[in-house]
């Protein structure tokens, strides 16, 4: 614990405002007791140097799978969050498909309190549907009371349309929003990768972007009907932004979220990689015109939050044929190193935006409270570089799981530590 801690020669970001100040941060049990340039501690106190790095409100990703209970020998608890902190984050949500799946109150709680003692705010997001069956509701307000922030049978659709109403229905008494996995999965049964011109001459089996969209499509209606919040999860499709972007132009509770990858790569990275598993996710990885899609639906504020979809896999179970190796890719450590070198140096984002898309906005989505660098709030802040170029190796690795594609790959700015709940934590090794 470092409970008292004057954080030295940074530069604090409003990522609200976008405003710049040179200045330092002492915290006092936790909480922000000044904050000004030249700051002088007590001798007691310890000194992070900050110097040359920004300081902001601390991270959230709402899109991470923790895997416990039930699947430990992919991640648990306390290495995901082990893995959120060196990625820069201060809070994470977790998706409930887990065993059993976050479905039930009991299971919430469970979650919450194996989660207290670690340096990252860890908020569970329910199942929609009892046991992610998609067949009967689930006690959603018993689960909001137990300290849900939102619900979703991630990993598989909502595809009862009669359910998805009445998810929404309660949503607006609870405000929660119902986050939906945005798939047909008629349109793709088989489906190994992104349906087009890379999967016909490999010869994997494709999944259309239309899955996506038409599953958005529909709920885009639901939204109006009911005045129920949708969350986009993983957008990934160019269609798929613009049914967004229209919806916000009809002031709909509609809202998206992307992930790095999605913009990193394309589906020519399997055929490239030699069919290499570490490329298989879901949704897949699109077409060049769908990655500039995305990009721009960043920019003009169509999607609102950047987050990583983080899906750890043990090795044994990646290194097997494409066509039988489980979707999904880790992402936490490599979050910001993606969005810096394929957002902010192309001027797709300034650093105050690509900060709002992983403080404010996730926080907002989630009906919680974004912190604020100011005197006499909580201290929950990272502290990171925006343009350091560095490789990420094996040894940077804090998740369980290593089934990543970027090993070996040059990214552009780098997390340098957090602190959060009385604890610093460094990244910056």
């Amino acid at each position: 614990m470092t409970p008292d801690l004057l954080l030295r020669g940074g530069t604090l970001l409003d990522p609200e405002t976008g405003a710049t100040e040179s200045a330092d941060l002492l915290i006092r049990d936790g909480t922000i007791a000044e904050r000004g340039p030249a700051l002088a501690p007590d001798d007691d106190v310890p000194v992070y140097d900050a110097s040359g790095a920004h300081v902001s409100p601390g991270w959230m990703d709402m899109h991470v799978h923790l895997r416990e209970p039930g699947f430990e020998h992919k991640e648990t608890i306390a290495t995901g969050t082990r893995a959120a902190a060196a990625g820069g984050f201060t809070a994470v949500a977790c998706m409930p498909n887990t065993e059993p799946p976050i479905h039930t109150r009991d299971v919430v709680e469970f979650v919450r309190e194996r989660a207290a003692d670690t340096p990252v705010d860890v908020h569970p997001i329910a199942c929609v549907s009892k046991e992610r069956a998609g067949a009967e509701l689930a006690e959603l307000a018993d689960l909001a009371a137990g300290g849900a922030v939102a619900f979703s049978d991630d990993g598989a659709p909502v595809h009862h349309a009669g359910l998805m109403r009445r998810a929404l229905e309660y949503s607006t008494m609870l405000d929660c929003p119902i986050i939906n996995h945005m798939e047909v999965p008629a349109l793709n049964p088989d489906g190994q990768m992104h349906e087009g011109e890379v999967s016909a001459r490999i010869g994997l089996d494709g999944i259309p972007g239309l899955a996506d969209d038409v599953m958005i499509a529909r709920d885009v209606e639901l939204a109006a009907f009911t005045g129920g919040h949708v969350h986009v999860a993983h957008i990934s499709t160019a269609r798929g932004v613009e049914l967004v972007r229209r919806a916000k132009a009809r002031d709909l509770p509609v809202t998206a979220e992307v992930c790095p990858h999605h913009v990193a790569l394309t589906d020519a990275a399997v055929e490239r990689s030699g069919f290499d598993t570490h490329t298989k996710m879901h949704p897949p990885l699109r077409s060049a015109a769908d990655v500039e899609a995305l990009k721009a639906g960043l920019a003009d504020g169509t999607i609102d939050a950047l987050c990583t979809d983080h899906a750890p896999h043990a090795a044994y179970e990646k290194e097997v044929e494409f066509t039988a190796a489980p979707f999904g890719i880790t992402g936490l450590e490599t979050a910001w190193g993606l969005i810096g070198r394929e957002l902010i140096e192309p001027g797709v984002l300034s650093v105050a935006e690509a900060v709002r898309a992983l403080t404010v906005a996730p926080r907002r989505i989630l009906g919680l409270d974004v912190p604020a660098l100011e005197v006499g709030a909580p201290a929950a802040l990272t502290v990171f570089d925006a343009s350091h170029r560095w490789t990420f190796a094996e040894e940077h690795v804090r998740s369980k799981s290593r089934n990543t594609p970027f090993l070996g790959t040059e990214l552009v700015g780098r997390p340098r530590a957090i602190y959060n709940d009385g604890q610093l934590v460094r990244s910056d090794y």
